[in-house]
């Protein structure tokens, strides 16, 4: 809790992300969960992904540009703004006789494009909040918080969509980002270091530049681009919840909540991660506890020996996020961290939505089942292969990359 206790800007912007996340982590389960129930089509679920990949792929590097020229608290503050009126349009199609599921496509993608220069924004940020040593710490509150509202909030959205319905739902996404605005309104300025490099796309080429010669930098990228692409079944979820496991919405919410609940747990124990020096080994560990947890998840037939998987590959998730993105703050100069930052996001948000794609044509061509198994297998395979050819992820160890070193 140091970084909280010593930096009041760092209190002011996690309390802003705490209240983005309990609204974004609605959406999460309510939208899925509408187009499936209006269309029965595991392929328009999963091509939800598609709708976020597009604008995630390309103006996530627009915003690490963005979040390495112009004053990032004001960008947090547009980009948290934006998200609100999204969450009311929502609320407005949910309420209409019919809803159109074209806007659920749109809005989506919307709220995808925001992410994708408000997420970068504040990963730059945080290094200019705490102190250098307490950026693991500070990196573990963040998953702390953002699992928190992943463990509760889907379970709590697929109670409130049994009971209340879509639209309190949706509301409720408003509400919650529309509180986090003050917060970061209180913060001071935070231009980049040394005043910020000028937007173009020379700069946005520079962060490319960079990445092409990190080859440790390429390989947890390319570590975590192949468990996401390969091993994220969400898409699968309201089939798996309804037509495996015979439950309802209460249960499609429990089976999207149960990743975060694992990666709580394991955020909350996480005292010991700067204990662990070979960060590259971690990384690849955890990625293997993952393609094995979910490969587990495929064959349950009961909801909590489903849910106790998706809860250790949610924990393994949270160990891998906390050492790569460890690896890549301490391994860029602050006048690219947001350019870095975006390609980050690019891999981290982008890889999961093209998951949802792959493993939702993979279900209808095969089965719901064939599609889990297969992804988390070749989760593992993948995995084998990067850490052969990228001996440097093997053998990374704490702070020797460190930029300042």
């Amino acid at each position: 809790m140091t970084p909280l206790r010593e930096s009041a800007a760092y209190r002011l912007l996690f309390a802003s992300t705490a209240m983005a996340h309990l609204g974004r982590q609605m959406t999460i389960v309510a939208i899925p969960y509408q187009v499936y129930e209006i269309t029965g089509s595991t392929v328009l679920v999963g091509a939800l992904g598609l709708a976020q990949v597009i604008p995630l792929l390309t103006l996530s590097i627009v915003g690490g540009g963005l979040a390495d020229a112009f004053d990032r608290r004001r960008i947090a503050i547009l980009s948290q703004s934006v998200l609100v009126l999204s969450a009311v349009m929502l609320t407005a199609n949910s309420l209409v006789p019919s809803p159109s599921v074209v806007a659920l496509f749109a809005l989506t993608a919307l709220g995808a494009a925001i992410t994708a220069i408000d997420a970068p924004t504040r990963a730059a940020l945080t290094p200019m909040l705490v102190a250098r040593s307490q950026l693991a710490q500070s990196l573990a509150l963040e998953h702390i918080l953002r699992n928190l509202a992943k463990a509760v909030v889907p379970a709590v959205a697929g109670v409130l969509i049994a009971a209340f319905g879509l639209p309190i739902t949706y509301l409720l996404e408003a509400v919650f980002v529309a509180a986090g605005i003050p917060f970061l309104v209180r913060m001071p300025s935070m231009p980049p270091h040394g005043g910020g490099s000028r937007f173009s796309y020379e700069s946005i080429k520079d962060g490319f530049r960079f990445l092409a010669s990190r080859r440790l930098l390429k390989s947890i990228f390319l570590i975590d681009w192949n468990a996401t692409v390969f091993g994220t079944p969400t898409a699968l979820f309201p089939a798996f919840g309804t037509d495996i496991l015979g439950g309802n919405a209460a249960t499609v919410g429990l089976l999207y909540a149960a990743p975060g609940m694992g990666a709580l747990v394991a955020a909350t124990l996480s005292g010991w991660v700067s204990q662990v020096r070979r960060q590259g080994s971690a990384v690849i560990a955890a990625i293997l506890v993952w393609g094995g947890s979910l490969l587990l998840f495929g064959f349950s037939s009961h909801p909590v020996l489903a849910v106790a998987m998706l809860a250790l590959a949610g924990s393994a998730d949270l160990v891998s996020a906390v050492y790569r993105n460890t690896i890549l703050q301490l391994s860029v100069p602050d006048e690219l961290r947001g350019r870095l930052s975006s390609l980050n996001l690019a891999v981290v948000a982008a890889g999961p939505r093209m998951g949802d794609l792959e493993a939702g044509l993979v279900a209808a061509l095969t089965s719901v089942r064939v599609s889990i198994t297969t992804g988390g297998a070749a989760s593992i395979a993948g995995a084998v292969l990067i850490a052969s050819r990228y001996p440097e992820l093997r053998r990374y160890r704490a702070g020797s990359l460190d930029v300042n070193d």
